[in-house]
């Protein structure tokens, strides 16, 4: 399994996926910030990995912290908002620093090494949490796929974007042990490649069957008959299922319709947010300028020319065939069935 974090006395190793394929490098991150900026420059990704990441930098930030009272209050919010404002998108942040709030108010009396003790310990109950529930969602969901099924993906929702296994990869792997999957179509996912560079190479690894395209091959392959089934991740999930993922993803979602193809969502049921009724409100972070305009530093245009980068797109449920959760699959219509769901979940 690949290994994304992990601590080193008071250090968390991060792989950089923005080395990956060519090379397989961990950082170490020794302050909150180093952390914050590891999420923030895609060195770690992956709604899932983000928010297991950004709890390990908040267990950090009390490391070496001696403050009591309403000083030691007043330095948890700051690191809180710190890790809250590095990805907008993605809820499993937010998730993952609500989970490690309510440790930290319930043993806020404790002293300081007593209390970071427990902050670390929850951080590392939500890293094997993540785990358990990828493969709960992979057994779930290859149930959805037959025998020599062809199946599109777009982005990375593997290994590297969780803490193991996978959302929609680990869908693809439990399939792939079933000897079901003939071919996994990996879009190349523009502009900063996570399809080409971390797809390709984990399936790669784990020699199931890939073949890479561009993303705007994906129309023309459905249309040949080549694809049986898409399969994508989420960033956030609204209460009436629709979807935030990687920017292209709603473009398959529309040509898997026309086509007739199934489009499905894995994601662990931290991602849904109940508090969002539709997919309009979801924010959705627009990147840097740089990203489109260059790739590894080569100029790939006009140098100054006006560029639209959002990282996202908002896929309307209407066009998603099912979700699937650690829990089982979820069917449309989704509103009625993700407040049931919701209610479960508490």
């Amino acid at each position: 399994m690949i290994r994304n974090l992990y601590c080193e006395d008071q250090a968390l190793m991060v792989l950089n996926q923005n080395c990956l394929p060519e090379e397989l490098v961990y950082e170490k991150c020794e302050s909150p910030e180093e952390v914050v900026a590891a999420i923030k420059g895609l060195k770690v990704r992956g709604a899932p990995l983000i928010g297991v990441t950004a709890a390990f930098g908040l267990a950090m930030a009390f490391s070496s912290y001696s403050g009591t009272g309403k000083l030691r209050d007043a330095y948890f919010s700051r690191m809180k908002e710190l890790f809250a404002a590095a990805r907008p998108t993605a809820v499993n942040l937010f998730w993952a620093l609500e989970r490690m709030e309510r440790v930290y108010r319930e043993n806020r009396h404790l002293s300081p090494g007593e209390l970071a003790s427990c902050l670390r310990q929850e951080a590392q109950n939500l890293y094997e949490e993540d785990i358990r529930v990828n493969e709960a969602i992979g057994e779930q969901g290859q149930e959805l796929l037959g025998e020599g099924s062809r199946v599109m993906t777009i982005c990375n929702a593997g290994a590297l974007a969780t803490c193991g296994y996978g959302t929609a990869l680990g869908v693809i792997r439990s399939a792939a042990r079933r000897n079901k999957i003939e071919m996994v179509w990996a879009c190349e996912t523009r502009p900063v490649l996570q399809g080409s560079r971390l797809t390709v190479w984990e399936l790669w690894q784990d020699k199931i069957p890939v073949t890479l395209l561009t993303d705007n091959m994906a129309g023309y392959t459905m249309s040949l008959g080549k694809v049986d089934a898409v399969i994508t991740g989420a960033d956030r999930i609204a209460a009436n299922g629709d979807t935030a993922n990687k920017i292209g993803t709603y473009s398959l979602a529309v040509l898997a319709k026309y086509h007739g193809i199934p489009f499905y969502v894995a994601a662990p049921l931290s991602t849904f947010d109940w508090n969002i009724e539709q997919g309009g409100e979801i924010p959705i972070e627009e990147r840097s300028a740089e990203e489109v305009r260059t790739i590894k530093g080569s100029c790939l245009t006009v140098p100054a020319v006006n560029v639209f980068n959002p990282a996202f797109d908002i896929t309307p449920e209407h066009l998603i065939t099912a979700i699937i959760c650690e829990k089982g699959i979820i069917r449309p219509p989704f509103g009625a069935a993700i407040k049931i769901w919701g209610r479960e979940d508490e």
